[in-house]
This record gives structure tokens, sequence and C-alpha cells, in this order.
């Protein structure tokens, strides 16, 4: 059977001060209506029952997500005692998965991404579900077609096709996030996407992966499961996932294992990794704004503007910055010194004003 995994223990640094400590950006509304988690959880639709949905995050935001869907059985979010990375987060809930359904099919996904094609997502994992059932030992993930030569990115370099499966590619290398010299080199080259960062694959065969290549990983994770369900479960969660030496499953596993294919991605997909992809994802104004709230603008021009209240932002004589406000703090920036927002967590953190962290 078919089941779900979300990742949703990051914390969206970039989207400061909306984003926030126990309220980070998926928990926020910031394409639609839904927060991100909710748009997560409602894409998959009739893919996955909500009793084959695991959702594995920070400890302290297992209550606020609890919250936001109501309809998921509580013991369906799992809550990390400490952040280990991507490759612990996968492989507990592949333990837990495969306790439940020896034979079980695994869709990976973060939580706080944005597919605007919900239909053609869940054929799209219906497809790599077959491509896994064809040979079980195979580790599927996703490519996007990249549009311009971003370093925000990941890259996989496609090799050759698949048996019959036009869509399907083995993966020839991973690459890290390049410069932008190099991202135009893999844009031009028509053979790289960008790493979408979600996956299928039978949770045996990553199991049985982490044991290879993370042996001292494996163990402590295959205690937590062993004490799944008993009195001892809480504790052992805590001793043995913070033992955890911490990687991403693309280090741990994917850029390792033999038999790793990326398929095409036939929907539309963002990360919404910063202020500036809101206005690749929410409609602009005539003079390129994006609004996001209540926004006055004169003679101001490819702006970002959000605010989660009634408050009025007016902007007079202002081109490419974002303004953001909220309760307790104001961002106001350039649009392309965003990547700096991270800098200032940073110094919130140095400075001890976790108030505002």
């Amino acid at each position: 059977m078919l089941h779900s995994v979300i990742m949703a223990g990051g914390v969206g640094a970039r989207f400061w001060p909306a984003s926030r400590t126990l309220r980070p950006k998926q928990l926020l509304k910031l394409v639609g209506e839904r927060t991100m988690i909710q748009d997560t959880v409602d894409r998959l639709g009739d893919l996955v029952p909500s009793e084959r949905v695991l959702i594995v995050t920070n400890r302290s935001l297992v209550e606020p997500i609890a919250a936001q869907l109501p309809a998921l059985d509580r013991a369906s979010i799992i809550g990390e005692p400490c952040k280990r990375d991507t490759a612990p987060c996968v492989g507990l809930a592949a333990a837990l998965v495969q306790r439940a359904d020896p034979d079980a099919t695994m869709v990976i996904m973060p939580a706080d991404h944005a597919i605007q094609t919900p239909d053609r997502f869940r054929d799209a994992i219906r497809h790599a579900a077959v491509v896994v059932d064809e040979s079980p030992s195979r580790l599927v993930t996703f490519g996007i077609r990249p549009t311009f030569p971003s370093e925000s990115f990941g890259y996989i370099e496609r090799g050759e096709a698949l048996g019959d499966h036009d869509d399907v590619f083995r993966v020839e290398m991973f690459r890290e996030k390049p410069s932008v010299q190099v991202a135009e080199e893999y844009l031009a080259a028509g053979n790289f996407y960008w790493n979408a960062g979600i996956f299928v694959w039978k949770a045996s065969t990553i199991l049985a992966a982490l044991e290879r290549f993370e042996p001292t990983m494996f163990e402590h994770l295959q205690k937590i499961a062993d004490s799944h369900g008993t009195p001892d479960y809480a504790e052992t969660l805590d001793t043995e996932f913070s033992a955890i030496d911490g990687k991403s499953i693309d280090y741990a596993v994917m850029e390792r294992h033999a038999d790793v294919v990326v398929i095409e991605a036939p929907f539309d997909w963002d990360d919404v990794g910063n202020w500036r992809s809101l206005a690749r994802m929410r409609p602009s104004d005539e003079e390129g704004n994006t609004i996001r709230g209540k926004h006055l603008g004169v003679n101001s021009r490819g702006c970002i503007v959000s605010s989660d209240d009634d408050h009025l932002i007016v902007t007079v004589g202002m081109e490419d910055c974002i303004v953001v406000h909220t309760p307790d703090a104001t961002l106001v920036a350039r649009k392309h010194d965003e990547e700096a927002i991270r800098k200032v967590v940073q110094q919130l953190q140095e400075k001890g004003w976790r108030e505002y962290l």
C-alpha cells in the first residue's frame, strides 16, 4: 500500500519576521487561504487515506500542526526531540511505516512546497509507484525542469532513459547548489533538473540502504521503532534520536545507492523558499507589486508587501523592496539582498532577542 510521509521540521528563516520558531512557514498562509502544511495534506486527495499519512516534525510543532490538521490522528504526528536533518527523519518514518505494513511504498514530501496542479501531482506519484513496483530496489526522485539559472536549488544530472518510460532517467549525479555561472551551464546543457526533494520508494529498500551506508544511524532508528507502542518509547526516542549524527538523505543514501532514477515532474512546482517566491505564486498589480494584506502604493514598483492583519502598509517612491509587517517586528529590505535575512535571524540569536525568533 502507498503511505505518505510529510517532512515538516523546517524553520523557514528566510520568511522572517512572519516565520518564527513556533510558527514556521509551513504553518503560514503564504500562497492561498490554507496554510502550506494544510495544502500539502489536501494535495494528497484520494491518493493516500488519512490513516496512512505520517508527519515528522520538531517536537515543539506537534500541537500547532495537530490544531491545523484536526482530521489527522494525533499519533500520526511524530515529534523529533532535536534537529538531525532528513536522513534520520526519513529513516524513522520508514521504520514506523514498515512495522505497520512490511510491503509499504512511501512517498516522501516536504510540507512547504507549492504545487498548483494537484491532479498531475497525484498521477505522477502513481506513476512513480509503478516504477518502484517494477524494481523494488529502485529509489525514485522527482526533478523539475529549470526555468532560470538558480543558485538556490541542488541539481540532478540525468542519464539515459529507463526502458519503456520516456520520462524516467537514470541519475548520473547529484550536484550541489551552484554558482550563477555553473547554473547557467546546467540550464544550457538541458539534462539537469532542480532537485525537488520528493521521493517514492519501498520502506524496506530505504531501510536496507540506511543499514548498509549508515549502520550506526540505522541501529539507533531500529531501537526507536522496536520500542514504538511500549512505555519506553518516549525515552527511547529522546535518547536514540539525539545520539544520531545528522545527515541529509541525499548524502546518506541517494548519492551512494546503485539504482536511483529521476522522473521529470509533470506538475507545477515551487519551493516557496523566500519572499521573492511570492511574486511567482501570487498575482501582481499594474506596477508589479505583490501584495499580501492592505497596501497603498505611491510611485512604488516591483515591491513585495505582506501583512497578516488590518495594518495598512503605505509605500512611497519605493522600488524592488520587501516590506513585511507583524505585530512585533517589521522587515524592510531590498529584494536582491534577501539572502541577508538569514543573517538577521543569526544576529537576533546572538543578541539573545529570542522573543523575535
